[in-house]
């Protein structure tokens, strides 16, 4: 938890698939020094960082309910949503089912929507193949990231970054999360529909959508479909220039100045 003195506010930061709350930390640090109006909790999503052990089914559905229960034993409900990649649509199913009734606002960052057709092509797809080729237990994190990168190819940024998922056991490493159970939450990210959610009118939360100006995620058609939604949605349609997927990381400041101007 990111807490400022006298903070009123309450947000939840949700992260990306295979990271964990702690990928956002310094950028949320930053955020707090503009806003800091807010109290920002960075969740470990089920099945990753310590979040271990979370019953089937492993789905978007789950993960929103997971939040219900998170806000219920914080006795506060978030009034925003910051969400990063499959955090960015467990934030939009959160909201779809109504389940906070103070929620203002989502932050949804380079997460797409709707339905993946093609989910062996995508990168989080190959990363978890590469975890599950990689022998474990593994004597250090450096064998780790050398198998990542010689026996499946991923670069030495991706792989450096995966090996902050390993746990100590004894004097050997094992990951974090359950992959079985990863793997579960991907499928069900790629089969949710969630434009039908977008595409209807509101009068809360306001959806913040911020696509990177070089995201791989968003086809022109999908980011025309976005522009065109009508002000009754309540969704801003942003681009975030100078970046990729990983936003906090590619254009942190750009991304801090959007929302320092804009969170509610």
């Amino acid at each position: 938890m990111v807490a400022p003195s006298g903070a009123g506010k309450l947000a939840f930061v949700l992260h990306g698939a295979l990271g964990s709350g702690q990928n956002f930390g310094r950028f949320i640090q930053k955020l707090a020094g503009a806003r800091p109006e807010y109290r920002y909790a960075l969740v470990d999503l089920r099945h990753h960082g310590h979040s271990s052990g979370a019953p089937a089914p492993n789905t978007l559905a789950s993960c929103a309910a997971d939040l219900s229960e998170l806000a219920r034993s914080l006795g506060a409900e978030p009034d925003v949503l910051i969400g990063h990649s499959f955090g960015g649509k467990v934030a939009l199913e959160f909201a779809r089912q109504g389940l906070g009734s103070k929620l203002e606002q989502l932050w949804v960052l380079d997460s797409l929507p709707g339905e993946h057709l093609s989910p062996e092509d995508s990168e989080i797809t190959r990363v978890i193949a590469a975890v599950r080729a990689v022998p474990m237990p593994a004597e250090s994190r450096r064998a780790v990231v050398e198998h990542l990168m010689q026996q499946s190819g991923l670069s030495s940024g991706l792989s450096e970054w995966m090996a902050t998922n390993l746990k100590r056991e004894g004097e050997l490493y094992t990951w974090l999360f359950d992959v079985d159970a990863i793997e579960a939450l991907m499928q069900d990210y790629f089969s949710v529909d969630l434009w039908p959610f977008l595409e209807a009118g509101r009068e809360r939360p306001e959806i913040q959508l911020v696509v990177a100006e070089r995201s791989d995620r968003w086809t022109p058609e999908l980011r025309q479909r976005a522009r065109a939604l009508p002000p009754s949605t309540r969704v801003v349609y942003r681009e975030l220039p100078n970046s990729g997927h990983w936003v906090h990381v590619d254009n942190p400041e750009g991304l801090l100045a959007m929302m320092g101007e804009s969170l509610a």
